[in-house]
């Protein structure tokens, strides 16, 4: 395992971390599988966890807490979200601030999570959603200032709405947050455009989520994928997305390298963006941890199939499904 700086917190974080969303927020979840998953992670050299209370309300952050309780000899670097107070995902410009994140609530959020993990103090809290207009709010900076201050928390950041890469900027410019949370993938090259500079001018974290497009990129999903009721990937997979999602990835196909399959393309296409501190995919099952992890081995993908995946960027608004 390969280890990057997170920014100005200096820590050395797995460039590989780990996305807990699916151990509690998707269909088919097992607490058994989901703990052996996350001990072969560690195993394997992943010390950076991304959670959420919004992850089963607080069941993934009682698993994160369980994992740094079965391994205290080594640093877990624990990072959490506060969701926003009207539970609306993603943040809009209609929402006040005093509906999203009043003081009262990011201190009551941030000591459920600290609760669910069974731990005195936090590494990374996140701000679910989020949304500019709040960004001059001085509220939100003193909570932030009193956390750190308290020992609550080592570092703050935002969680970017998907496809708004640019909707936090301001945020960051108040010189309050130490990381981002941004999807970025071979589709989603959009955060190289502004945020990806700011971010190496400031000194932040940067955590590339949402590395396989929820999927698409594993190259699993067809337009005859179904997924069970209940699991949030049948409501973001609507007929519209799905089709034009798929279609996506079979361009793909003639690019992938005969030793390599569409995932391990698209974490190594992620990986070699030096701006990008660490990259969490799901990992609910022992195989995937296996071969993800592999894929932080230094080797880079060639010049030319480089070259040839920066043509798929593909750009996005945001719409009712998009979430």
């Amino acid at each position: 395992m390969k280890y990057r700086r997170f920014g100005r917190t200096g820590w050395q974080v797995s460039e590989v971390g780990y996305g807990m969303w699916g151990m509690a927020g998707w269909t088919a979840s097992d607490d058994a599988q989901s703990a052996k998953s996350l001990d072969l992670a560690v195993e394997n050299g992943v010390n950076f966890f991304d959670t959420a209370w919004g992850y089963g309300e607080g069941h993934s952050e009682e698993l994160l807490g369980e994992l740094v309780r079965r391994h205290p000899s080594k640093k877990l670097y624990t990072a959490s979200k506060i969701p926003p107070k009207n539970f609306q995902w993603p943040a809009k410009p209609e929402y006040r601030f005093e509906d999203s994140y009043p003081v009262e609530h990011i201190m009551d959020f941030t000591h459920k999570t600290l609760r669910n993990l069974g731990t005195e103090q936090l590494d990374l809290m996140q701000f679910h959603t989020w949304d500019d207009g709040w960004s001059d709010r001085e509220e939100w900076q003193r909570a932030i200032e009193d956390l750190k201050t308290s020992g609550k928390i080592g570092a703050m950041g935002i969680s970017m709405n998907r496809w708004e890469p640019e909707n936090g900027i301001k945020a960051l410019k108040t010189g309050k947050l130490d990381a981002v949370q941004v999807i970025y993938n071979i589709f989603d090259q959009a955060p190289e455009d502004t945020l990806f500079p700011l971010c190496k001018d400031l000194d932040l974290g940067i955590i590339a989520r949402v590395p396989f497009d929820e999927g698409t990129l594993t190259g699993n999903i067809t337009k005859d994928t179904t997924f069970p009721e209940g699991d949030w990937r049948g409501t973001y997979f609507v007929p519209e997305n799905l089709k034009s999602s798929v279609e996506h990835a079979n361009a793909l196909r003639p690019l992938i390298p005969e030793v390599m399959t569409m995932a391990e393309m698209a974490l190594r296409f992620i990986l070699m963006n030096d701006d990008v501190s660490t990259t969490i995919p799901g990992m609910r099952k022992e195989r995937n941890v296996l071969a993800n992890t592999a894929t932080s081995d230094g080797v880079a993908l060639s010049p030319d199939l480089f070259k040839e995946l920066r043509k798929h960027r593909w750009d996005r608004k945001p719409t009712a499904w998009s979430q």
